[in-house]
């Protein structure tokens, strides 16, 4: 059974979907491509706020968009997820959305950390490839006890942000997950650790994905699925940096 901490990548996604022929099925290649792309529309979007934002210097200029980019990428996230075959539409309109908010977002983080965003998008990126490139030489395998673990882990960390959020709500803050002290910054490189592995899975789920054949569509879902755990795992980074930039 194939398992994956990614939602949108889960045990499930290709229940029901019949075995394509090879010109109209999901390739590996296929799915980089659509990766590639919606890479380049959330880094185009991106531009837009982080450009706003150093024009101005004002965070007001770019909170309607960061925050309007936040809500819809996570609107158009459920869409994706609850109706696969729309990802060709849906997942760059995702892409462009969440680029609007990491824009924003990494704009004020270099306003107080000049040189942290660069930071960040170089240990996401060299993350991504040292780590594909460790799962493509099975030197990290995604065995069952391994993609338990990870699920495990990653939804320890959802209840852990979940708890913290309802009890912001009640005035109750949970200090020693956004503190720059040792514990803080501790609980950063786990989070931004089970991120990092939770690539691993979305490898393997897209190559077992493309050895049953599915549908050509889903090369759009697997590339959007992948995009949600590069977008975690960049702001986890983000936040793990500015923590430790905080100590200086």
């Amino acid at each position: 059974m194939m398992r994956t901490a990614n939602p949108a990548l889960n045990a499930k996604t290709f229940v029901g979907l019949r075995p394509y022929e090879a010109e109209t099925a999901m390739t590996i290649q296929g799915a980089v491509n659509k990766t590639a792309i919606l890479l380049l529309l959330t880094l185009v979007s991106a531009s837009y706020t982080w450009k706003m934002f150093f024009e101005s210097w004002d965070p007001a200029v770019v909170t309607p968009w960061l925050i309007g980019g936040a809500i819809g990428g996570f609107v158009f996230s459920l869409i994706t997820i609850f109706k696969k075959e729309s990802a060709r539409i849906t997942a760059p309109i995702y892409a462009l959305l969440e680029g609007l908010f990491l824009g924003g977002i990494s704009a004020v983080f270099e306003a107080q950390f000049k040189g942290i965003v660069i930071q960040a998008v170089a240990l996401t990126f060299g993350t991504l490839f040292v780590l594909l490139f460790l799962y493509k030489s099975r030197i990290v395998k995604a065995t069952e006890n391994f993609k338990l673990g990870i699920i495990s882990a990653t939804g320890a960390i959802a209840l852990l942000y979940l708890v913290s959020i309802v009890l912001g709500f009640f005035g109750i803050n949970v200090g020693f997950i956004h503190s720059s002290g040792a514990l803080g910054i501790g609980i950063s490189l786990f989070v931004v650790t089970i991120a990092a592995l939770n690539l691993v899975l979305d490898f393997d789920f897209i190559e077992n994905g493309a050895a049953q054949g599915a549908p050509k569509y889903m090369e759009w879902y697997a590339a959007f699925g992948l995009m949600v755990t590069l977008v975690w795992l960049y702001i986890e980074i983000l936040r793990l940096l500015a923590k430790i930039a905080n100590r200086r």
